[in-house]
C-alpha cells in the first residue's frame, strides 16, 4: 500500500481569504511580498490562479507549498513555469523543483521564520526553530521550487 502525499486543502474561510489576497496582488497591492502565481493546469490547459508568498533566500527566489501536494505544485512539475503577478507587472519564469532535502530544509527553516505567524499551522508541528531532522522529516511533504527568469 502506497502513502499518498501529504496536502492540506484549505476550507471555506482559506479560499475565500486567498481570492481576496490574490485580488489585491492583481491590483498591486503586495499583503508582506505576497504576489499572484498563474500556472497552466496539467489538465485543462487553463491557467490556474492562486495567491503566494515569493520567498527570497540567499539571492534566488523560491517558491514553497505550505499545503504539500497541491494542485499549483502538480501543474508546476507539468508546466515547469508559470507567470507571477503583481498590478501590472506581470514576470514569467521557469521553476526547478529542488530534490534534495537538505538545501530544501535550508530553505523552509528560513520561510519559516518570515512566514510562520501564516503558514507553521500547515507544517505539522514544525517551525522555524525546531532541529535540523525534524525540518528534514518534513521536507518531502513541502515541495520546494527555484524560480529563474523565463527565456
Amino acid at each position: 500500500m502506497t502513502q499518498q502525499a501529504y496536502y492540506l486543502r484549505a476550507g471555506s474561510f482559506a479560499q475565500r481569504l486567498n481570492k481576496v489576497v490574490g485580488r489585491l496582488a492583481r491590483y498591486g497591492l503586495s499583503l508582506m511580498g505576497s504576489a499572484e502565481l498563474s500556472v497552466r493546469g496539467r489538465r485543462s490547459g487553463q491557467m490556474q490562479r492562486i495567491p503566494v508568498n515569493i520567498h527570497t533566500f540567499e539571492g534566488e527566489r523560491y517558491l514553497v507549498s505550505a499545503r504539500g501536494h497541491s494542485q499549483w505544485v502538480r501543474n508546476m512539475r507539468v508546466a515547469g513555469g508559470g507567470e507571477l503577478r503583481l498590478g501590472r507587472k506581470v514576470s514569467r519564469f521557469a521553476a526547478a523543483e529542488i530534490a534534495d532535502d537538505a538545501q530544501k530544509a535550508r530553505i523552509v527553516r528560513a520561510y519559516l521564520e518570515r512566514w510562520g505567524w501564516e503558514v507553521d499551522q500547515y507544517f505539522q508541528g514544525v517551525t522555524a526553530h525546531s532541529t535540523d531532522a525534524e525540518l528534514l522529516a518534513a521536507c518531502p511533504d513541502h515541495p520546494v521550487f527555484r524560480l529563474t527568469e523565463a527565456s
